[in-house]
């Protein structure tokens, strides 16, 4: 039998023999959860030695010796980690600890260990661990089972003491459901109220619990559309109701997704807001044509631009000064109609006239919709199959 505990490691001793593999994966997590790590090793990994050149952790360059558990010099360890790979020096390692009655870990042989290391993961704030008799295969393939179904809402953690609150921001990425963050998925997970565009990724909501309130707040080009006002007065109504709410985008909330405004109406109301930063189709569609936003010798800065154009303006879709003169990475979002001016602009403020070119709908994974075309040119977009006016 085992016995399960959660152990708070914050200003805590911990020794762990070893700089290999194991010790690898064990020493970042500890130096996370704030214990005072001291490593003995004559050899390390390239990233545990960065750890120890910032002073995150102590390196003893050297071979184990005895007393280094529990000598008069030693710190007063909590627990141990014996991960070298000479078993001979893992069990000296585990029989000093084992006098000094501290819980010791052995990498090598599960059965000569007092303690064992569970298979742990987080999501939405909560941190599993599973022990399956020592198995660690067995023992991960569970935790990813149980973090997984936290983390897509299939096991419905909202109910505790401390409830999220509040608004989220969150970009849900280019529109494929792979492509959204972690921690967006994760509070996406825990919402009351989800507040969601046409570009999101909507197959996500599928897998939400059946209380959840889902508002539609798409806005079709120069069609239906739900105001940024209303959209604002949604998010502080629920909010204020005591409901956590997901403001769920395409994109990345805070670049040509009036992310700013929402924030701003929050923090005026006084509602707390966070926002998560999403993969924007700006850098996904290219990359997803394999074409990449910057190449050294070829393009080292990238602009990002809109070619959005409001209703009944026929002129460029920028009214600056001027775009950017540098020959670089061009990338244009937001644009059905005003994709077309785009290429022309280019003539007036020095960029070469005939760059190779590419235009790009959809979001990746999501079909084609591509079609090579060249600056000062107008393809005609809407009279291809599957180009018509549809998202990225």
């Amino acid at each position: 039998m085992t016995y399960l505990l959660g152990l708070r490691m914050e200003g805590r001793d911990v020794l762990v023999v070893g700089g290999g593999r194991v010790a690898g994966r064990r020493v970042p997590v500890l130096v996370e959860a704030g214990a005072r790590v001291t490593l003995v090793a004559p050899a390390v990994s390239a990233a545990l030695e960065d750890l120890a050149d910032a002073g995150r952790l102590t390196w003893r360059r050297r071979p184990f010796a005895a007393g280094d558990v529990s000598g008069s010099d030693a710190p007063r360890y909590w627990l141990v980690h014996a991960a070298t790979d000479d078993p001979l020096v893992n069990a000296s390692v585990a029989d000093e600890a084992e006098t000094a009655r501290v819980w010791c870990v052995r990498a090598d042989d599960r059965h000569a260990s007092s303690a064992w290391t569970p298979a742990s993961g987080t999501a939405g704030g909560i941190t599993v661990g599973v022990v399956a008799s020592g198995d660690p295969r067995r023992a991960a393939g569970l935790r990813d089972a149980i973090t997984d179904g936290l983390a897509d809402g299939t096991l419905d953690a909202r109910r505790g003491r401390e409830r999220f609150s509040g608004v989220a921001l969150v970009g849900g990425g280019p529109g494929d459901p792979g492509l959204i963050t972690v921690r967006g998925q994760q509070l996406l997970s825990q919402a009351d109220v989800v507040v969601v565009d046409r570009l999101a990724p909507t197959s996500l909501l599928d897998r939400l619990p059946a209380d959840v309130e889902i508002v539609d707040a798409s806005k079709i080009p120069y069609g239906r559309s739900m105001t940024q006002e209303r959209i604002n007065e949604v998010l502080v109504d629920r909010a204020r109701r005591g409901r956590f709410v997901v403001r769920l985008k395409g994109g990345d909330s805070f670049l040509f997704g009036r992310g700013g405004e929402e924030a701003a109406a929050c923090v005026a109301a006084g509602v707390p807001v966070i926002a998560v930063p999403g993969v924007t189709s700006a850098l996904a569609a290219p990359a997803s044509a394999g074409i990449p936003a910057t190449h050294r010798g070829v393009a080292q800065d990238v602009h990002i631009v809109s070619a959005h154009v409001p209703r009944g303006t026929s002129g460029p879709p920028s009214t600056g000064r001027g775009w950017p003169t540098r020959v670089g990475r061009w990338s244009c979002s937001w644009g059905s109609s005003g994709s077309g001016r785009s290429p022309r602009r280019s003539s007036v403020t020095g960029v070469p006239p005939t760059p190779p070119s590419r235009w790009c709908r959809r979001p990746p994974c999501q079909g084609s919709g591509r079609s090579r075309v060249r600056w000062r040119t107008s393809p005609r977009r809407s009279d291809r199959p599957g180009c018509g006016p549809r998202r990225w």
